[in-house]
């Protein structure tokens, strides 16, 4: 399948964001990609719990990694594995930078920036030289459980906590995904097959099930994997350049 690699990234996106989960912060997380090379260079996780900063999403993390690693020279290189649709503000950033494509698990239907909201992936008011691809639903029902499993909880450091004792997690309905928001019918053919154009029509999902080995999953060791494959970047880049 053309999106093979976009899965097996995203894969280890909702890892990281089911990791944060896990340690109770809210489950979004991403990838960032050194296209050439196929590489991871940079993670990031939602950081808002911990921090009580407003602006600490997982792309801003992200990107902070990348300066701190002195990777920015790749920007215009570099692909953003997300497991939720980036925000306005996420989004503008992203564009600033010139980050090149963004994929992204499910949609952030009150602040998208990525068609949820606003497209300024693809607007011709903001940097229109700087417009990138955007590839929306891959794992998205995924991301959708993990979001559920957080707001179930009781979050103590919320601003002002709430009871949600009669609150139910609910893991068999999911929202039509509406395709036409994101992606033209022409896009999405190209990308998964005319074979899969009446889930663009039904606005259907690309996968019917959830994988719930995966969503289920303990990756506390996911960071450390993470950082041996930056490592393991850094030393390719290393190589490449000692030649």
């Amino acid at each position: 399948m053309k999106i093979d690699y976009d899965i097996k990234f995203m894969e280890l996106a909702v890892k990281l964001a089911k990791y944060s989960l896990d340690h109770g912060e809210t489950p979004v997380a991403c990838i960032y990609v050194h296209i050439p090379s196929n590489k991871i260079i940079a993670y990031g996780m939602n950081d808002t719990n911990k921090s009580r900063l407003g602006i600490s999403h997982a792309e801003f993390m992200g990107i902070d990694q990348i300066y701190k690693n002195n990777f920015q020279h790749l920007l215009n290189e570099i692909a953003l594995y997300v497991t939720v649709e980036p925000c306005i503000m996420c989004a503008s950033a992203i564009k600033q930078l010139g980050i090149k494509k963004v994929v992204f698990g499910c949609g952030n239907e009150r602040f998208g920036g990525n068609g949820s909201i606003l497209s300024i992936h693809n607007d011709f008011c903001t940097l229109p030289t700087n417009n990138h691809s955007s590839l929306p639903g891959i794992l998205r029902k995924e991301a959708i459980v993990l979001l559920r499993q957080f707001y179930v909880r009781e979050n103590e450091r919320a601003p002002v906590p709430r009871s949600k004792n009669n609150r139910k997690l609910e893991l068999e309905e999911f929202p039509p995904f509406l395709w036409s928001k994101y992606l033209s019918k022409e896009d999405f053919v190209d990308t998964f097959g005319s074979e899969n154009l009446t889930k663009y029509e039904t606005d259907r999902d690309l996968f019917s099930s959830v994988n719930w080995k995966l969503v289920e999953g303990n990756y506390d060791n996911i960071v450390n994997e993470l950082e041996l494959q930056i490592n393991s970047f850094e030393q390719h880049k290393k190589r490449k350049f000692s030649l």
